[in-house]
């Protein structure tokens, strides 16, 4: 005697479940518009382009990504997991690289008022290199030194956007 079964079943909402990140992505870029339209524009600018043009940019291409993916996802459009070069994705998280990640985040933003960015953002560099493997006592140090002495330079006097700078604050 055989046995036939049934086909499983889907759910619609299990078929649909991409439009959940859909209403992310409207709510999101609804918050952003809005909170661009209240961005105060009574001060001289400084160039062409206001405050308002590109969190304004940013919520549109928010709102238009969620509309093609819902779109796709109607239409029968299903995302998959994708399966990396090397990853094995039957196997645990490795719970302490992420943990010597967040480490070296929250080291960062407790020491960047007290020492400036370019030590604080060197021990980021180096906490985060150390975290994914590299174990080089020499090159890590000096590399991570050097990146965050580089961003400091760009954002603080190219981009004119102030970071901390610390005891440092006098060498740049």
């Amino acid at each position: 005697m055989t046995t036939v079964t049934k086909p499983e079943r889907r759910s619609w909402l299990r078929d649909h479940s991409e439009l959940g990140i859909c209403a992310l992505l409207v709510v999101l870029g609804v918050l952003v518009l809005t909170d661009a339209l209240r961005i105060p524009t009574d001060f001289a600018q400084r160039g062409p382009v206001g405050p308002k043009a590109v969190p304004i940019l940013v919520g549109s291409l928010l709102l238009l990504v969620a509309a093609l993916l819902a779109r796709d996802v109607l239409r029968g459009g299903r995302g998959e997991a994708e399966a990396g070069e090397d990853v094995d994705l039957s196997a645990p998280a490795d719970w302490r690289t992420v943990l010597l990640l967040c480490g070296a985040f929250l080291a960062n933003a407790v020491l960047i008022g007290v020492v400036g960015f370019p030590i604080s953002g060197a021990i980021l560099f180096w906490g985060a290199a150390y975290a994914l493997g590299s174990r080089n006592p020499v090159r890590d140090p000096l590399l991570a030194a050097g990146l965050s002495i580089f961003t400091f330079v760009v954002f603080n006097n190219l981009l004119g956007v102030p970071l901390p700078g610390g005891p440092l604050m006098e060498v740049f």
